[in-house]
This record gives structure tokens, sequence and C-alpha cells, in this order.
């Protein structure tokens, strides 16, 4: 009795691959200061996917303006670079838990704040957590805030670190939303294939 042979049919890559549409981010890192954004678009036009960097940049909020007058601010400010890039999707952070319960309802106050601009502009919002969000950047969930910027100007292709740190987590989050979403379609079964 002969062994059987498992034979695999020839590799087509045409018909295997997935092609992505490409997708614009706009990413938010919360903070009771500075508040980062940036935005990144997944390009897979050329011989290689690549991640572009549209913009990145700061609100950064006067400590001698009232807690109303600050959120406003964010507000105020969120809407109209949402409104400039019109992204396909915002990411933002995930509350983490805080010793300082003050910081943490502050902080809760500026993310409020972000979630209701995007939810103004009728925007899908996707939160992730820190780890998952530097995991998905550096490879490693506790990396430092200097790691995540390396990472962030070797992903975008950008010649210097994007400053400041806050636009460049702005950035590693809304690459953590292509990355997680390129994954979520690769796994999904082509259309009209059943599981």
């Amino acid at each position: 009795m002969q062994p059987l042979l498992w034979r695999h049919p020839p590799f087509d890559s045409a018909s295997t691959a997935i092609h992505l549409d490409p997708m614009r981010v706009f990413g938010i890192d919360c903070g009771t200061e500075v508040t980062g954004f940036g935005v990144v678009e997944s390009d897979d036009t050329g011989r290689v996917p690549s991640l572009v960097c549209k913009a990145m940049g700061a609100i950064k909020l006067k400590k001698t303006k009232t807690t109303p007058e600050r959120l406003e601010q964010v507000f105020r400010e969120l809407t109209a670079e949402i409104e400039r890039w019109q992204p396909d999707a915002v990411a933002i952070e995930e509350v983490f838990y805080s010793v300082n319960a003050k910081s943490a309802l502050k902080l809760g106050q500026v993310r409020g704040v972000a979630l209701l601009a995007a939810a103004c502009q009728r925007m899908p919002v996707a939160e992730y957590a820190p780890l998952k969000i530097k995991s998905s950047v550096v490879g490693y969930g506790l990396a430092k805030k200097e790691q995540v910027q390396f990472m962030v100007a070797r992903l975008l292709n950008l010649a210097e670190l994007p400053q400041p740190a806050d636009a460049a987590d702005a950035l590693a989050i809304a690459i953590c939303h292509i990355h997680t979403a390129q994954t979520m379609a690769l796994q999904s079964p082509p259309q009209g294939v059943a599981r």
C-alpha cells in the first residue's frame, strides 16, 4: 500500500490576494493639557503597501482657562480637523485605570468631548487599549514613548520623529486601527464563501 501524498493546488497570488480599499484614519490621543491628533492613510497603489502621514498636530490647553472653556476648545478644534480631513474612521485610546481619580475624571471629560466631536460628524469610532496600540506599532505592549515615536516615524517613512509626543501617540492609534482593519479583512472569508 502506497502512502497518500497530499498535494497542494498551485498557488495563484492573483486569485488569493485580498485588495483592501484605501483607508484614512483620524487618531486622537486625549490629554488634560495636550490632546494630540494624527491622520494616517493606507496606500496600496504602489508595489509595496504603505502608510502615509497626512497630518499631525496638538491642541494645547491653557491652565488659566476654566474646564468648560478647555473642553470647548478641544471640541471646536477636533471638529475642525475632522471636517478638514474627512476620515473614514476615528480611533481613540480607551480609558486606562489611574491611581489618581481626579486625573482620571479630567481625562474622561476630554475623551467624552473627543467622542462627541466624532459622533457629531457621523464618524465610526474605534477604541483601543494602550497595550494593543503599542503592540501593533512597536511589537511590545510595554514600549516607552520614545520607542513608539521611533516606530511611528519608521512606519510612516518620516524624516524626523513626530513631535510632540502626543501627536506621535495619535498617529500610533491611527496605525493600530489600520493594522486591525487589515487583519480583520484577511481573517474574514471571501464574499460568497461560507465558513
